[in-house]
């Protein structure tokens, strides 16, 4: 059992928490897992998800006109995410989210 996929997150930075939606391999796909967890765990386990970097260089369109709220977007590692979540779930078997049908 592992994430096979990662359909969205969100940081809350001033509740220091990050909600994530994801599927293990096992789920179908209309099945859904959303855990919140705090950006502390991650660094309890070794991990910086966090990007710090919130450049756009690879778009080739106007960035004010589609992403004007992006400043208050926080960019995570989806590849460290991933690594993360499949950790802390194998540890926490007990706190593995229900699925959820979208």
């Amino acid at each position: 059992m592992e994430i096979a996929e990662i359909v969205s997150y969100y940081v809350y930075e001033d509740s220091k928490k990050v909600e994530v939606s994801f599927r293990l391999s096992i789920d179908n796909e209309d099945e859904i897992r959303t855990d919140l967890l705090d950006i502390s765990d991650f660094l309890d386990y070794g991990y910086s998800v966090i990007n710090e970097s919130k450049e756009l260089n690879a778009l080739d369109f106007d960035e004010d006109e589609y992403f004007e709220d992006y400043d208050d977007f926080v960019d995570l590692d989806e590849d460290e995410l991933t690594q993360f979540l499949n950790e802390y779930y194998i540890v926490n078997s007990d706190k593995l989210p229900r699925i959820d049908l979208l």
